[in-house]
């Protein structure tokens, strides 16, 4: 269980193209020095102030084109940077993503209120740090795919936990 990852180049030679460098630290978001997974995720949630996107035929088709995306980018980025890179924050977006999307899916809702998208948000921390399997074994596979999947089972998690959550509220 990680708080914070450290920052690091372990090849400072290596050239990032500009598209990997915007792409995968979210317009930079990943350089923040500190908390940049808490950044990133917060960066995710900015998407759902612009009417509509909570909608899953917006939604979901974003899900998919950043996932796939976020594995190539990842994988430019690794080499400059390391195993599972902390500038890299395109799977926390991803991740806060497929949080809401389950959610909203499950709920039946479509739109999310502030006061929900803080319990997703806050949720999905909470599982991408915390790393309950599946999402261990992703971590630990050092490449592009093992960083974006471990976010997808946080996510997987925290949409689901916070749907049981409302369920147990509802029938109190």
């Amino acid at each position: 269980m990680r708080f914070m990852k450290e920052k690091k180049i372990v090849d400072a030679n290596v050239k990032i193209d500009l598209f990997s460098l915007i792409f995968s630290s979210c317009l930079f978001t990943g350089f923040i020095p500190k908390a940049s997974g808490t950044f990133g995720s917060l960066f995710g949630c900015l998407f759902f102030f612009i009417k509509g996107f909570e909608r899953t035929g917006i939604i979901l088709p974003a899900i998919i084109i950043c996932f796939i995306l976020g594995i190539i980018t990842s994988k430019v980025m690794i080499r400059k940077y390391g195993d599972d890179p902390s500038v890299v924050v395109i799977d926390e977006v991803v991740g806060m993503w497929i949080t809401i999307l389950i959610f909203n899916l499950l709920t039946s809702f479509e739109n999310v209120s502030l006061i929900n998208l803080i319990i997703l948000f806050l949720a999905f921390r909470f599982f991408d740090i915390v790393k309950i399997q599946p999402a261990k074994y992703f971590d630990k596979m050092e490449n592009a795919f093992g960083i974006m999947m471990d976010d997808v089972i946080a996510g997987i998690y925290a949409g689901f936990t916070v749907y049981l959550i409302t369920l147990i509220f509802r029938q109190i």
